[in-house]
């Protein structure tokens, strides 16, 4: 049975996104990827961030959290 009827023909035509493809192959071992936006969580700077984030709401939290 084709399942295919209720979506749209645009549906039915698009493509897979290249962004996604390219990062499927980023889970395959032995692959290191330098491209897909993705850095290892336990990198990020969260102390440094944190402390970065306070003194910008402590010193200017009224500017910096208004809409422009």
């Amino acid at each position: 049975m084709n399942e295919m009827w209720h979506y749209s023909r645009r549906a039915i035509m698009m493509k897979s996104s290249v962004i996604r493809e390219t990062l499927k192959i980023t889970q395959k071992p032995g692959i290191i990827s330098f491209g897909g936006g993705l850095p290892a969580p336990e990198l990020f700077p969260k102390e440094e961030l944190a402390e970065a984030a306070q003194k910008v709401i402590r010193e200017q939290g009224e500017k910096a959290l208004q809409y422009p």
